[in-house]
């Protein structure tokens, strides 16, 4: 199966830009083309998703087991003419000494062709020894080829080729100038609001159209035909259960695993988006799912949907089963406040949401369930991560929570998951797929209560 892994020496390298330059130029050759992310990160596989014109999947070593990694890449590889895998930070970084999930790590099991992309900013001989180095630290990486981006100029890329030639035997696939056209303002378009969609596709296309000229397409492909083929497994057409559940899906929310949606899906479900800036009552559904986003960018327009805010706020009290996380908690608080704009909430989660200037969790964390969980606790970790600016003041002693913090931060260092009649509302994410994920219990939760009581009419 055609595949190619794009990472590099250090964060911040341009990896992401030139993914969604490759994905759309080949896109634009007609080419089915499958973006993957390395990682727990939500907005870049959004930008894959509208650069490919074809949804992005996350594959986490913290997330996921190995199997896992391999069942998902696999059932969605085998539909592309090309996989397209970006990393996360730099080639060999990882949690641990030993790299056991790192980009590298990652490489290796998927048997993927490395492109390494390189920020030259300020660079000229010294690029040998970086190349000879990454490719010596690990012989069992398949470095194939590298793009040289952030380039001065010609006199530069002269430079450049001429030390990569002499010292070493990595093919240079492409030389990519600075140029503002290139850069991304992650915060601002990072959801892709619709009144901004034209905005972010014509962005696209002129980072592929400097891509195109820029990178040696045809080559890179040729690299990317040396990966071996992956056998998938046979996909199970979806019989509809009946179940209706709502997720939020609008300029302020959007942050969920395409993995997650298509197991609700594949699981029966009939999902209804729901905004929560315009539609003023929840839908006639079975159940709720609120993620992420950034809410505090539309504290105004969440609090004027008064109508919306007391519906959710009814049917929660009324044992409607909601998951919710991270901008999900936050809509579910008493207020929302960030600096000197402040705004209503829905209320059922018993605390004000502050947002701060510096992250209060921030990366990987680990859950264990404790008694207080809407489902039977199973006394086993669960993998997660969080990064939230905010945190929540005044809550009342006494409350119930679904997790003990094992590692991270959540709701106060200890707990996470407040509970309160059939929701469980956390700032930590978890992967809902899986064994250990939360669409199985949830959707159980929601069965149960189907089949006592009809939904809430809207």
């Amino acid at each position: 199966m055609p595949l190619l892994y794009l990472s590099a020496a250090h964060k911040s390298s341009g990896k992401t830009t030139l993914t969604l330059g490759l994905c759309r130029a080949l896109a634009n050759r007609g080419m089915r083309v499958q973006p993957f992310k390395k990682g727990p990160d939500y907005i870049d596989p959004i930008w894959h998703g509208l650069a490919a014109r074809q949804p992005s999947y996350n594959l986490d070593f913290h997330m996921m087991r190995q199997q896992e990694i391999e069942a998902l890449y696999a059932r969605h590889a085998a539909a592309a003419d090309v996989c397209l895998v970006e990393g996360n930070k730099g080639l060999y970084d990882g949690m641990d000494v030993e790299g056991s999930n790192s980009n590298a790590a990652l490489a290796k099991l998927l048997g993927a062709p490395v492109i390494l992309v390189l920020d030259t900013i300020g660079m000229t001989r010294g690029i040998a020894p970086l190349i000879l180095g990454y490719q010596a630290f690990d012989p069992a990486v398949n470095i194939a080829g590298i793009i040289l981006n952030k380039v001065g100029g010609p006199r530069h890329e002269g430079k450049l080729r001429e030390v990569i030639a002499r010292y070493t035997d990595v093919p240079v696939l492409g030389v990519v100038y600075k140029n503002e056209r290139m850069a991304i303002a992650e915060r601002h378009l990072g959801l892709v609001p619709g009144n901004e969609a034209a905005e972010a596709d014509a962005r696209i296309e002129a980072i592929a159209s400097i891509v195109e000229t820029q990178v040696d397409l045809d080559r890179l492909l040729e690299i990317a035909g040396s990966a071996p083929d992956a056998v998938a497994q046979r996909r199970i057409n979806a019989t509809p259960n009946g179940l209706r559940i709502a997720y939020a899906q609008d300029r302020a929310f959007g942050f969920y695993y395409q993995e997650d949606l298509d197991s609700l899906r594949d699981a029966g479900v009939e999902l209804i988006p729901l905004n929560t800036l315009e539609d003023s009552r929840l839908p006639n559904v079975d159940g709720l799912i609120l993620g992420g986003g950034f809410p505090e960018m539309f504290i105004e327009a969440l609090a004027a949907n008064a109508g919306l805010r007391h519906d959710i706020a009814r049917q929660v009290e009324a044992g409607l089963p909601v998951y919710a996380e991270c901008g999900g908690l936050m809509y579910l608080a008493r207020s929302l406040r960030w600096n000197a704009r402040q705004g209503e909430m829905v209320g059922i989660v018993p605390g004000d949401v502050v947002m701060g200037e510096r992250p209060v969790g921030r990366g990987y964390a680990e859950l264990e369930e404790t008694d207080a969980q809407l489902w039977p606790a199973q006394r086993r970790s669960i993998p997660a991560h969080e990064f939230h600016y905010s945190h929540l003041e005044n809550l009342p002693s006494g409350l119930n929570y679904a997790y003990r913090v094992l590692r991270g931060h959540g709701l106060d260092g200890q707990r996470d998951g407040y509970v309160h009649r059939n929701l469980v509302a956390s700032y930590c994410h978890r992967r809902g797929s899986g064994e250990r994920g939360w669409i199985a219990p949830f959707l159980e939760k929601v069965r149960n209560r189907s089949k006592t009581s009809s939904p809430l009419a809207a």
